[in-house]
């Protein structure tokens, strides 16, 4: 098996670029095999396919890292026998027949009251409300930029159920932020401990870890390039 090619999976509020940090680290680190979905967030259905997709257009073993919503599209989309690994970021890790919303519902997050639905069915964080419930580790400007330039999702996709759960299959990572206000740390527990992962580190951070510590996260994705990598 050669290197892997890293493609990462961005969630709810966001777009590809929410990776920049972790690219830059990663590309720092020697890792040019980089690919980002960007997703329609229309449908789990919907953003599985894109991801399927893009997976189908690399020749060789991918590991696919999913950020927030994210995870729960790599779950859905990673059983393609190229996916070598999985590594999830602050992120929903749904079973067979669970949704985003159920999880939340065990335990609301912090910063629930601050989504709010436009007349087209798709949430949104109140921008003025961003930064303290997306990203309260990161810069205002940073996060003034992420508010305004939000990617909202369609409000149906948090009931959207997984099929058959590719961690349940394949190799796979987890990183809990335990600050996190968009899922709450303890549900990022619990669905960490039931898909015995191969690895799991838990940092002080926001939902944005991503963005908030880099190199961290670039730690995990390497351990697990590593390990598939033959």
């Amino acid at each position: 098996m050669s290197t892997p090619t890293i493609v990462l999976v961005h969630g709810f509020w966001g777009g590809a670029a929410h990776w920049a940090k972790v690219i830059v680290e990663l590309d720092r680190r020697g890792h040019r095999g980089l690919r980002a979905v960007e997703l329609p967030l229309t449908s789990l259905a919907d953003d599985a396919t894109r991801t399927r997709e893009l997976v189908r257009q690399v020749d060789g073993p991918v590991v696919l890292v999913g950020h927030s919503y994210g995870g729960a599209v790599i779950s859905e989309a990673g059983n393609l026998p190229n996916v070598a690994g999985l590594v999830y970021v602050a992120a929903f890790a749904p079973d067979a027949g669970e949704s985003a919303g159920q999880i939340s519902e065990e335990h609301p997050p912090a910063a629930f009251a601050n989504i709010e639905p436009d007349s087209d069915g798709r949430l949104w964080i109140k921008p003025e409300l961003f930064g303290e419930s997306f990203a309260q580790d990161l810069p205002a400007e940073e996060t003034l930029v992420m508010g305004v330039t939000q990617k909202a999702p369609l409000g149906s996709t948090f009931g959207d159920t997984v099929t058959d759960p590719a961690w349940r299959h394949k190799p796979s990572w987890y990183q809990v932020s335990a600050d996190d206000r968009m899922i709450h740390p303890d549900n990022q527990r619990r669905m960490a401990a039931r898909m015995e992962p191969r690895g799991t580190v838990e940092l002080a951070a926001s939902h944005a870890s991503l963005a908030s510590q880099p190199a961290a996260i670039a730690d995990l994705v390497e351990e697990a390039v590593h390990s598939v990598t033959l």
